[in-house]
């Protein structure tokens, strides 16, 4: 591509630059329908508008199927057609919105495309990007997995044995996944009042612990036969994309009910993910080698390439009600 630079306006510092255009699903005070659209800087270019007004005549022979799902109101179609497709696409975005494009007939000068097309984001509400069938929330994280595990089991006791050996992990509710700015209801519960006590006796109360877990949330959407595993090499080629996720939970709700199956109620009232999918190419140019597992790993589940993590740098600050404005 001949330049990183678009020609539709992007901040300094945006999330929302040309090396990422991120896929959601938006709908729009005049057109309410839930329909596919991208990020570019301040903006939103509305890929059903775009597909209906020729937008992929550029893009060879896979253009039906990619204008037939991006008439869906969910991503599913988009994602169900593979890693190739994906890329194809979203190499093709960035030309259409790069200064130099090859085609600037097909947006970049043609204004009532961009007006019918390219939309503030202001003026756009996200929605959930894909329907949800399933939910895996994995313990990832060696520091935040001794973290957690020291506020349940002391310090002493903080990783269980299988840690370093296994992929740990619980099914969530799939069901309660919601979009960034989704309210959601402090969750009751059974606690604990006194810890301390010999005989525990619990309450029902509100959660008097609510915490929460900024991770990343990624989306598995290239199916498998149910009884095939994936083998760990092929296992990228499954993956569509990433957000930001918000793994809601009640600790102290928790802490009385793990034992011994995991959590339940702690955890299921809600999860936030953000209304962007960070396509998984984007993220190529962030891969990084992860922490050195202090054991060898079972052939199974050893990756050839050392590189197999991203180096992604996430910050977390906390905006408490009087902060607010109607510009946050």
């Amino acid at each position: 591509m001949a330049s990183l630079k678009s020609w539709v306006s992007v901040p300094t510092g945006s999330s929302f630059s040309i090396a990422n255009i991120p896929f959601g699903i938006i709908s729009t005070a005049n057109t309410p329908e839930h329909r596919p659209a991208i990020a570019i800087g301040e903006h939103a270019l509305d890929l059903l508008a775009f597909a209906k007004q020729g937008g992929f005549g550029g893009l060879g022979k896979r253009k039906d199927d990619v204008a037939r799902a991006f008439a869906s109101p969910t991503l599913n179609a988009f994602a169900a057609l593979g890693r190739p497709t994906h890329r194809a696409v979203r190499q093709y975005l960035q030309d259409i919105l790069s200064e130099n494009t090859r085609h600037p007939e097909i947006l970049k000068d043609n204004k009532p495309l961009q007006a019918a097309a390219l939309i503030p984001q202001r003026e756009v509400q996200n929605h959930l990007p894909l329907t949800i069938g399933d939910y895996t929330d994995f313990f990832a994280g060696r520091n935040h997995a001794s973290n957690v595990g020291t506020l349940f089991r002391g310090a002493q006791n903080a990783l269980n044995p299988n840690y370093n050996h296994i992929p740990v992990a619980y099914h969530g509710r799939a069901s309660s996944v919601v979009v960034s700015g989704t309210p959601l209801h402090r969750p009751w519960g059974q606690i604990i009042e006194n810890p301390a006590a010999e005989t525990k006796v619990p309450i029902f109360s509100p959660s008097r612990r609510l915490d929460i877990e900024l991770e990343l949330g990624m989306f598995v959407t290239k199916e498998n036969g149910l009884g095939q595993p994936v083998p760990v090499q092929e296992a990228e080629q499954h993956i569509f994309g990433y957000v930001l996720m918000n793994d809601w939970s009640a600790r102290d709700i928790q802490v009385w009910e793990y034992v011994p199956l995991g959590p339940f109620n702690a955890k299921n009232f809600g999860t936030t993910i953000s209304p962007w999918v960070v396509l998984a190419d984007a993220l190529e140019p962030f891969r990084a080698a992860g922490l050195e597992n202090p054991i060898e790993l079972l052939p199974y589940l050893s990756e050839s390439r050392q590189a197999g993590v991203h180096d992604i740098r996430l910050e977390l600050r906390f905006l408490f009600a009087q902060e607010f404005s109607a510009d946050t």
